[in-house]
């Protein structure tokens, strides 16, 4: 159903630039492929998985979800007009959200597992089992239910100056949902785990200064360490905190400033710009698993390599290399060691 009344605002839409659907396609096109050869990694070709492969797994399935909503928001940013009707908008809008806050959540998870399985993987040795990640996982899951569930009851579209809205600034009448729905999931959608990944990753980066640099595991976990860190910040910055940023600066217009057409409209098209960068979010998780995991590194790098020489199907086995040494013995057998441990292994 179609709201018309009360929608009719003094100021006009910004058209959408014609570079932001093409962007998008090759973006949504590119990610789409990259996550399937990742999500085809995981499930036939890591034949071990241990609790990081199993948020990286997760991770991309976040990632994938879009797949589905992506002809949607295409088509929507070539027209400017929805014509799908309200229960496709909302739907839209519920992969949107799972999509962008699965991420978020599960890179937080990331960071968090990265944390405890270099540096305490002895005392909170419930970050580093399997059950436990696996059980965690699916808590993030049921929330991210439970958050994207009320768009099916709570979002319409709406008609403003001539043209269907879906989850558009101008939706005067529902002004007030989209700010008290914005700070609530501003908070615990991005301000709160991006905090914890800060922290983490802070403390990781202190104690990674103090490991032993003349053990061969140290220095293999100290460089998968600084890469984590480096894109998992990377992606934050880039994708989710600058739409975060004009999206409350767009409905906090609207609400409390809508005869400021002119600022609108300068945040509408910033908007725009943020939203669009938030959407390399499915090209970029990818290179993370890289250099999380060796074990889907080295898969990936091996599969490519038989497909270049032809080689026969069948599962590729693991190879014993440092790097999988190492990423296997800091979730068994305790933390990296420090200059104040020896080198003949890890402290415990």
């Amino acid at each position: 159903m179609v709201n018309s009344s009360a929608n009719f605002t003094s100021c006009q839409p910004q058209t959408i630039n014609p570079f932001i659907p093409i962007f998008l396609s090759f973006i949504f096109f590119i990610g789409f492929v990259m996550n399937c050869i990742s999500l085809w990694i995981f499930w036939f070709k890591v034949k071990q998985w241990n609790s990081t492969v199993i948020l990286q797994f997760n991770l991309a399935i976040s990632d994938a979800i879009i797949t589905p909503a992506a002809p949607l928001i295409i088509i929507y940013s070539l027209t400017d007009h929805w014509t799908f009707g309200t229960f496709f908008c909302q739907f839209k809008v519920f992969l949107l959200s799972t999509h962008m806050y699965g991420s978020i959540y599960f890179l937080t998870l990331i960071g968090i597992h990265r944390y405890f399985s270099v540096a305490h993987s002895v005392k909170r040795r419930a970050w580093t089992t399997k059950p436990f990640i696996t059980k965690l996982c699916i808590g993030v899951w049921v929330c991210l239910l439970l958050q994207g569930i009320p768009f099916f009851f709570v979002l319409q579209t709406s008609e403003v100056h001539g043209v269907t809205k879906c989850l558009s600034f101008h939706q005067t009448e529902q002004a007030i949902l989209f700010f008290v729905w914005n700070w609530v999931i501003l908070f615990s959608g991005l301000l709160i785990p991006f905090t914890i990944t800060l922290v983490c990753y802070s403390l990781l980066s202190r104690y990674i200064l103090n490991v032993n640099p003349m053990n061969t595991m140290t220095n293999v976990m100290v460089s998968k360490s600084v890469q984590t860190i480096f894109v998992s910040l990377i992606i934050f910055i880039i994708c989710y905190i600058p739409v975060h940023i004009t999206r409350t600066m767009g409905v906090t217009i609207t609400l409390f400033f809508p005869a400021e057409c002119i600022l609108l409209e300068n945040v509408e098209v910033a908007y725009y710009i943020t939203w669009m960068m938030s959407g390399t979010n499915c090209c970029m998780d990818p290179i993370l698993y890289c250099f999380a995991s060796e074990r889907f590194k080295h898969t990936f790098t091996s599969w490519c390599s038989c497909l270049y020489r032809r080689g026969k199907d069948g599962k590729i086995t693991m190879e014993s290399t440092p790097s999988n040494q190492a990423e296997s013995a800091s979730e068994k057998h305790g933390p990296l060691p420090t200059a104040s441990t020896t080198d003949t292994g890890f402290s415990v």
